[in-house]
């Protein structure tokens, strides 16, 4: 039992003893037990396996309930289940102090107010630490005293209230959390508004420069020379086409 319970408790247990049980005949014979009970609320661990199953060879002599699944009906109901020796809750909750028997300073409610209550223990603590020091000061009390000392009381009391001050501030976490990821939001926001305008910014710049372009090229006079040549080549083929086959003969007898 104990080398059972090391096991468990093994950084990297091997698998529970049981495991060669789950073989195809036997979850086989699982179904077919099933099959043969009908009811499916009814416990197979108090079934008579062995009397519904005669007619099968190699019945197990261990109960066939134990090749069942978990139930997570019943984990969600008890509200934990256990994993290799250890328990784990469902719903993972962070206990308080005085679920864990500490003493508490401040309300347990989340919805209260505990800035008054927590001022309060930094006080305290403050008034602690001044009383700490004066009594490591004092004189030390005589060896037949059985006394408490005083800087051990004092050191006690500082210890209380330094962990409702830590157990206060873990309470705080989903707060920070959630205002960390709001600043991280906005900053990628305001990136992104920075990237939009540094790119409407380009193409404004490019959109100028490619007005200039126009501009200028308009404005070149090769322009124009290239349209009187243009227009002139079109005269000269036009005039070319209105000659026609008689003025061509009437021009050649005209030749001496």
């Amino acid at each position: 039992m104990e080398e059972e319970e090391a096991e468990l408790r093994d950084p990297f247990p091997s698998p529970p003893s049981h495991y060669n049980n789950f073989t195809s005949h036997n979850l086989k014979l699982l179904a077919l037990l099933k099959e043969r009970v009908g009811d499916k609320d009814t416990d197979l661990g108090v079934v008579d396996q062995h009397e519904l199953l005669s007619d099968q060879t190699d019945l197990p002599t261990w109960s066939l309930a134990q090749l069942q699944k978990p139930r997570v009906d019943w984990i969600f109901e008890e509200g934990y289940y256990s994993v290799f020796g250890d328990t784990w809750f469902v719903k993972e909750t962070i206990p308080s102090l005085a679920e864990v028997g500490r003493h508490q300073l401040y309300p347990p409610d989340p919805s209260t107010d505990r800035r008054p209550a927590l001022l309060g223990v930094l006080r305290s603590m403050l008034v602690t630490y001044s009383n700490l020091t004066d009594a490591i000061l004092a004189p030390p009390p005589p060896p037949s005293s059985s006394a408490q000392p005083e800087w051990q009381r004092q050191l006690e009391w500082i210890t209380i209230l330094a962990q409702n001050l830590m157990a206060a501030a873990n309470d705080l976490r989903p707060v920070q959390a959630r205002g960390n990821l709001e600043l991280m939001m906005q900053r990628q926001l305001e990136l992104r508004r920075e990237e939009t305008k540094s790119i409407h910014s380009r193409c404004d710049a490019l959109e100028a420069r490619l007005l200039e372009l126009r501009s200028s090229a308009q404005e070149t006079p090769g322009s124009d020379q290239m349209s009187t040549v243009k227009s002139s080549d079109s005269q000269v083929q036009t005039s070319v086409i209105n000659v026609s086959l008689e003025d061509m003969l009437r021009w050649a007898e005209e030749v001496p």
